[in-house]
């Protein structure tokens, strides 16, 4: 299929999900005087501690950038992490150093996955939530060992669920024999994130949080016992500061910016699929995903009509004239029974990696910060959130385990990284192809 022919003749630029929530900055309320809590970051983070600073009687005041969900919290794939995701990396370099730190990050992660499903419940969002679990394909036999080496510590720690499926079981879980079979997290889930999104605000505004749209904070400096916040619709004063911007980390912040990896994902929704394909290409209606360096993430709709498929089509933002092809490709690869679907959206938003591949919460230069969510951020930012604003009113029963003392940056890192990132993708996409190949030769 040629590139020309791969966009749908109604096409947009932007996401699927905005079918059902289109960001807004709605009236623009006055940016007040001051605040007992400033949060800056309208995004899951923000509105999470916005929420449970309310529900302990701390007045909050949310600052947006944009339009009210227009980041990351409405571009995500909205798949819901049970802690599989965790500091992939860092879990296997320190489990035989520190096996209590990756038991306490684990069942972090399961706590974070406990607190989205009871706050959809309890606040009544309707969202689709579904709990059909995950699917983690192994992209080398050398992945599915490693998989398999982790499935103890994720059962025991994060209560996952979690069980090997061999190459010869995979069409149980996807129409394709494209991974050397991976690894089921049963205690996983989905989401249409923007109407989630839309459920947190909602939740926010019946506390009657202060939520400020079009406030692009320029400049935090101390007031003396106080923080003053200029933004681009005035001035504020805050007794405390929350910085959640998360992968949209920007200048005002800059000891945090370079310790903040934006990466760009991409992702694409394609036309509605005949009914007796759509069933088949994911049966148990899992989420997936696999084990690559430059990792694909997948699902179908909330209507199970479409496949929604994200990846890194490129680590930097690109138009959809560049993406929508390469993700079309990666999606074929895996399923080429959809050879010939077209793409109705594409679109991209920013991810925040950390150079230990883990989610951090604590206070830096008198500021408290929910930051880095690594990919999975949909329950851990809503519980970095929580968190934060339960250090603030001093309610928080256990530490959190992504509350760390390192939070480590990189010499020379500015919090830019655009001028190196086409390097880092093409180097981890030679060291995927490397890998596959040696694969198929042994």
């Amino acid at each position: 299929m040629r590139n020309s022919d791969i966009l749908h003749k109604d096409f947009k630029p932007q996401p699927y999900w905005w079918e059902a929530y289109q960001p807004v900055a709605g009236n623009l309320s006055d940016v007040p005087r001051q605040a007992r809590v400033v949060i800056v970051g309208g995004g899951y983070a923000g509105l999470s501690c916005a929420i449970e600073l309310a529900n302990a009687g701390v007045e909050a005041c949310v600052l947006e950038a944009a339009e009210l969900g227009a980041g990351a919290s409405t571009r995500s794939g909205g798949g819901v992490s049970g802690g599989v995701n965790i500091g992939k990396s860092f879990t296997g370099k320190v489990l035989a150093r520190d096996p209590e730190l990756v038991k306490s990050i684990l069942a972090s992660g399961h706590d974070a996955f406990s607190l989205i499903e009871g706050l959809i419940a309890r606040e009544k969002i309707e969202c689709f939530w579904e709990k059909k679990g995950r699917f983690v394909g192994a992209w080398t036999p050398k992945d599915y060992k490693f998989q398999e080496s982790r499935l103890a510590s994720l059962n025991a720690a994060a209560d996952s669920g979690a069980y090997m499926v061999p190459r010869e079981r995979q069409r149980e879980e996807m129409a394709s024999d494209y991974y050397y079979g991976g690894m089921v997290v049963e205690r996983s889930a989905k989401l249409h994130p923007a109407l989630y999104y839309k459920g947190l605000l909602d939740a926010a505004r019946r506390r009657k949080v202060t939520i400020c749209a079009k406030a692009a904070v320029q400049k935090i400096s101390k007031a003396g016992p106080a923080w003053r916040v200029d933004t681009s619709r005035g001035d504020i004063e805050a007794g405390d500061i929350v910085i959640a911007t998360n992968g949209y980390t920007g200048d005002a912040t800059p000891e945090l910016k370079r310790r903040l990896i934006p990466l760009a994902s991409h992702i694409i929704a394609t036309e509605e699929l005949p009914p007796d394909l759509a069933r088949t290409l994911i049966p148990k209606g899992r989420t997936l995903a696999d084990t690559k360096r430059v990792l694909c993430y997948y699902r179908m709709s909330p209507d199970h009509k479409r496949m929604i498929f994200g990846g890194r089509a490129r680590f930097t933002p690109v138009t959809p004239a560049i993406s929508a092809p390469i993700l079309h490709r990666f999606m074929t690869d895996r399923f080429p029974q959809l050879e010939g679907i077209r793409v109705t959206h594409a679109w991209t938003g920013n991810v925040a990696f950390t150079w230990d591949a883990l989610p951090h919460t604590g206070v830096m230069d008198g500021m408290h910060y929910a930051l880095g969510c690594n990919g999975s951020g949909v329950a851990m930012m809503t519980y970095l959130g929580y968190q934060t604003a339960r250090r603030i009113v001093g309610g928080a029963n256990l530490t959190c385990g992504f509350e760390l003392e390192e939070f480590p940056d990189f010499p020379l890192y500015n919090g830019s990284p655009n001028w190196a990132l086409p390097a880092i993708g093409a180097y981890y996409r030679f060291r995927d192809g490397l890998s596959r190949a040696l694969a198929r030769l042994s």
